[in-house]
């Protein structure tokens, strides 16, 4: 049937029904059913061999994406735990390195303490030694002195007096002179 029959079948009043239109569509029950099944086994074919692996693959996919943003996540917050523990031995090894730098400076000190007192120790040994060696040579020349002195009094007593001393007499002066010289 034409487009004209359905107007005027719209325009006559007339209740068409169902089969009616079918007929006037063109409408075919039993290529309808066939479509029908074939439409079902092409989707129950595209279920099983296309959209369930194709939805597996995006699962899996959806999975490894988690998986990844699950081990960046874990990664980013490893590296802050490396870079604490990076910043955290540099502030021990300046604590360290301070610590033997101050050791160091005190060692040095009392090193440089230890050999000044050595240095005064060691002058005022040598001071001592000088002035032992002073009193020693000293007292050799007053010895020296002593009897020169007591050799001059004698040839002066022996010149003056006009005659030879004996051992004694010489012995004797030279004594006093000594006691003299030395008062």
């Amino acid at each position: 049937m034409s487009l004209p029959i359905l107007l005027a079948a719209a325009e006559g009043g007339i209740a068409q029904t169902a089969a009616d239109i079918g007929e006037v569509f063109g409408f075919n029950w039993q290529l309808f059913l066939s479509q029908i099944v074939s439409f079902v086994i092409v989707a129950l074919l595209l279920q099983k061999f296309a959209f369930k692996p194709i939805l597996n693959v995006l699962e899996e996919r959806r999975n490894k994406i988690a998986e990844s943003l699950a081990d960046a996540q874990k990664i980013k917050q490893q590296l802050a735990d490396a870079e604490a523990r990076h910043a955290e031995i540099l502030a021990k090894a300046n604590q360290e390195a301070q610590k033997l730098i101050e050791e160091a400076r005190a060692s040095a000190a009392a090193l440089g303490e230890k050999q000044r007192q050595q240095a005064v120790a060691d002058a005022e040994s040598i001071v001592t030694k000088a002035r032992e060696a002073t009193t020693l040579e000293r007292d050799r020349m007053f010895q020296e002195l002593r009897g020169e002195i007591g050799r001059l009094v004698v040839s002066t007593t022996a010149r003056v007096a006009g005659k030879v001393l004996t051992p004694e007499d010489q012995k004797r002066l030279a004594e006093e002179a000594a006691r003299e010289v030395a008062a």
